[in-house]
């Protein structure tokens, strides 16, 4: 982590582009075990934690300043649901799984293309401040 308020938002880029990769490894975890007897799949929270420690009646900003982006971890967990297209319990869905990855892969282009425009920002204002 980058410690200056200057970086705030690239701090949550951060944290949110790690969590995104971490779901990617646990889509990607599931697919694998899509014929795996009693297997059940995983998925990783963090959008509400993120959501949690961004709720305030202050503007985003002081909002986005006053968080503590390496305190919010994805976290992985097992979905023990029911629902299950298999006799043998496992509950991995190979067309939900591929969806899930794609959207995760559009998500994660789409951080680091924030990323990349918040470095963009701050190289503006430092060849500006010259």
């Amino acid at each position: 982590m980058i410690n200056s308020n200057a970086f705030n938002y690239i701090n949550v880029l951060k944290t949110a582009a790690d969590a995104s990769w971490k779901r990617n490894e646990v889509i990607v975890n599931n697919i694998a075990n899509v014929s795996t007897p009693g297997y059940k799949r995983k998925d990783v929270r963090f959008e509400s934690l993120l959501m949690t420690a961004l709720t305030g009646d202050n503007s985003l900003d002081k909002r986005v300043a006053g968080i503590r982006a390496d305190r919010i971890k994805p976290q992985v967990y097992t979905d023990y649901s029911n629902l299950s297209y298999r006799l043998d319990g496992n509950n991995v869905d190979i067309d939900t799984e591929s969806a899930n990855l794609a959207e995760n892969y559009i998500k994660y282009s789409a951080i680091m293309d924030s990323i990349t425009q918040e470095f963009g920002r701050l190289k503006m204002v430092l060849q500006n401040y010259k």
